[in-house]
């Protein structure tokens, strides 16, 4: 990508409640299966601007919780929205594939696959504390084969499967999954609403080629999405060393 096809990126990306679908109840519906309370050591991996870090934060009033991001102005917004929370909760501008000591749960929404689940897995489980759990979401096919609108929405993802292929990656980690959830319909509208109020504010400000370009391309993203929102899923996954 281009200087100023990322700026551009970013752009519309800016000032966004979350950089990927979900909503608290993911984060609960984790810690709860996990029973997970008390003063642990928690990692939000790729935290983007901090939304899920915030509701970890609620749900583990007493873990030391910290948020790692690689975009600088992401981290300042998670800094900004758990600055409440703070010095227990923090955002670092931090690479997700060098972890720095262990934790009890290793949180990563939407992220993971920068790493690869596989290889991803197999670098954290070295960074988990014994009975330590990693928690992500991945992109899932629903149904296979899929559809030729879930195809084009996926079409910058070619290495997407289904839920079995998932669990196979993570058996090739040396991992196992406890249990999973799907990720579809309302929390992609949770990601996707505020970014089409920022879209329609941005195009009313004589955006320059490159942002023109960079909010075609996140309007046809988000219009193939409202054209088959329940084939549009990630996977949430709870997994632990084999």
């Amino acid at each position: 990508m281009r200087p100023e096809e990322q700026a551009a990126f970013f752009t519309v990306h800016r000032d966004l409640p979350r950089e990927g679908p979900g909503l608290p109840d993911d984060v609960y519906w984790a810690v709860e299966h996990l029973g997970l309370s008390g003063p642990l050591r928690v990692l939000d991996a790729g935290c983007g601007p901090g939304a899920d870090l915030e509701v970890l934060a609620r749900a583990l009033p007493e873990a030391r919780i910290e948020g790692i991001e690689k975009v600088p102005h992401f981290v300042q917004a998670a800094q900004t929205r758990v600055a409440a929370y703070a010095p227990r909760v923090t955002a670092e501008l931090r690479d997700m594939a060098e972890l720095d000591g262990t934790y009890d749960l290793i949180w990563c929404a939407g992220a993971l696959y920068f790493l690869g689940v596989t290889a991803g897995l197999k670098r954290w489980r070295d960074a988990l504390n014994r009975g330590g759990a990693v928690v992500f979401s991945e992109p899932v096919l629903v149904t296979t084969p899929a559809s030729a609108e879930a195809t084009a929405f996926w079409e910058e993802y070619p290495q997407i499967t289904d839920l079995e292929g998932i669990k196979a990656q993570v058996a090739d980690a040396g991992c196992e999954v406890q249990a999973h959830r799907m990720i579809v319909g309302a929390p992609w509208r949770a990601y996707f609403d505020p970014m089409q109020a920022r879209m329609d504010m941005l195009r009313k400000q004589d955006p320059d080629a490159a942002l023109a370009v960079a909010l075609e391309e996140n309007q046809l993203e988000i219009d193939r999405w409202a054209a088959v929102p329940e084939q549009i899923a990630y996977a949430l996954l709870i997994v632990t060393p084999r």
